[in-house]
């Protein structure tokens, strides 16, 4: 049996794995607060809060099975951080990937680099990176920086909690913006975290042994063997079965495209992003910077649940009766990286409802995830094509995302019988440590494949040119009204 954690942005998931597939899954929301405009906070100790009480559910639901974990695997979100104290004590509050504040020091930092450093890292320099966060507390709370003895993400720092062992692991380090596309920390970025920021370990050697103090708060046996495992997106191209003709899909708080790749890639289109993958490999790249978290705001405006909205979405018909919106409620991120882009809903009338709205949502992002493939897929002319998507997430399981996504892109999509990606690969990579065998197929297969409406397809297509226009004509808007310009645009990847 193999325990995942997977300390998402939003939520704790843990599952149990058998040999055979899923036994158990219980999950445990995390709040987010907004104390500021463009700021995004969540209380640290609500992590390791919410494992506890999600293991406590996972145990209810397979005693028997929890009883016989053989090791415990564990994945998260990328560029959330906390500092810690040395008996890993939070200092305030965990700043989310989401958060916006470090804008201006992003801008410093990529100046300071050169857009096109090839010595620099893959990650995009913008506000979301750890480092240009890390530069903002460095002017605008330095106290609470230097009292901190270590920088972590909300997985090692569970992870700390778990073996006591302090430590990170590639796919982490490489979506920081601290370390070079080679792995080598950058120093001058890096400033006063050098010191603070953890060893970086192989995402597939076990970490550590359960503490006695973790396993009577689990309910586990200590020893267990502890794999740190590798960041969300990395984890869910592993429990996708993913390759580079079979893109993975991510519908979560945000939505993200991954393709793996064995080598690095030299050259790297703009837009995309270079990242490490979980086997060793590479990420090829696109994250947005909203999905589900856009569904959320417009159900607290409407008073509906998500799921209503998604019932309601396919009411409306494709093209949301002429209605089109941007998914940029945190910045414009993939393909676009403009972060002063905000979401908008364009051609609004007295007409249009609630239904068109929450059509209008989904399509947006489906838009935006076929801008990502075009310029991933457009790094290999003559190669292997994109033959179809491989979906995770919350939103691999809703009706009118899978159409709308498999419309727009005319691409059929296969979907696993979890619906657990992340959770599955970071099992993956746990089971390999301790030498648990572990089949992708037997224990997730492929449960569904989705192919386009090819009348819905041929609708999309007419409709593209005009919602390529009024995107472009946006992110214009955004980039004339910033006081400041950032730097030339153009290619804002570092790989």
């Amino acid at each position: 049996m193999i325990l995942t954690v997977d300390v998402g942005t939003s939520a704790t998931k843990v599952a149990l794995w058998g040999r055979d597939g899923l036994v158990a899954l219980a999950g445990r929301s995390i709040p987010t607060t907004h104390p500021e405009p463009g700021w995004s906070e969540q209380d640290p100790r609500a992590w390791w809060a919410s494992v506890v009480a999600a293991c406590d559910e996972v145990n209810a639901q397979a005693p028997t099975a929890f009883g016989s974990v053989d090791a415990v695997g564990c994945t998260g979100a990328r560029q959330t951080f906390a500092l810690v104290d040395a008996t890993g004590d939070p200092l305030g509050s965990g700043i989310v990937w989401s958060d916006r504040r470090a804008s201006a020091e992003a801008t410093a930092l990529v100046r300071r680099l050169g857009e096109r450093d090839r010595g620099g890292p893959g990650m995009p320099l913008d506000a979301a990176s750890v480092s240009a966060k890390i530069a903002w507390l460095a002017t605008h709370d330095r106290d609470r920086l230097r009292a901190s003895t270590w920088i972590l993400t909300p997985r090692d720092l569970v992870v700390w909690r778990l073996t006591g062992a302090v430590a990170t692991d590639p796919t982490m380090a490489s979506s920081s913006g601290l370390y070079d596309v080679d792995g080598h920390l950058m120093e001058a970025v890096a400033g006063e975290a050098a010191g603070r920021l953890a060893r970086v370990v192989p995402s597939d050697q076990v970490t550590g042994k359960l503490t006695e103090p973790a396993a009577s708060q689990l309910g586990l046996t200590a020893g267990i063997p502890v794999v740190i495992g590798a960041g969300d997106r990395p984890c869910e191209v592993l429990g996708t079965g993913a390759t580079d003709s079979s893109p993975m899909v991510s519908w979560g708080t945000t939505a993200n495209v991954s393709v793996p790749v064995g080598d690095r890639p030299v050259e790297v289109p703009g837009g995309v992003v270079v990242s490490r993958g979980a086997n060793g490999g590479w990420l090829l790249e696109g994250g947005l910077s909203s999905a589900g978290s856009f569904v959320a705001w417009l159900g607290r405006l409407t008073g509906r649940s998500g799921d209503e909205l998604a019932t309601l979405a396919g009411q409306s018909p494709p093209g949301a009766r002429g209605l089109v919106a941007t998914p940029w409620l945190e910045g414009a991120r993939a393909p676009w990286w403009e972060q002063e882009a905000g979401a908008a809903f364009v051609g609004l009338q007295s007409a249009h409802d609630v239904p068109d709205l929450a059509r209008a949502v989904f399509e947006s992002v489906a838009w935006e995830v076929e801008r990502c493939l075009e310029a991933i897929c457009s790094r290999q002319p003559g190669g292997p094509g994109v033959t179809r998507l491989a979906l995770t997430g919350a939103g691999a399981s809703t009706p009118v995302w899978r159409e709308v996504l498999t419309a727009v892109t005319g691409l059929p999509a296969r979907c696993r019988r979890s619906g657990q990606a992340a959770s599955m690969g970071a099992a993956m990579l746990a089971a390999a440590a301790v030498g648990v065998e572990m089949s992708l197929d037997v224990v997730d297969p492929v449960d569904v494949d989705i192919e386009p409406n090819p009348s819905m397809t041929l609708d999309y297509s007419a409709r593209r040119q005009q919602v390529d226009r009024v995107a472009s004509s946006l992110i214009d808007l955004a980039r004339a009204s910033t006081v400041a310009p950032s730097v030339e645009t153009g290619d804002p990847t570092c790989g």
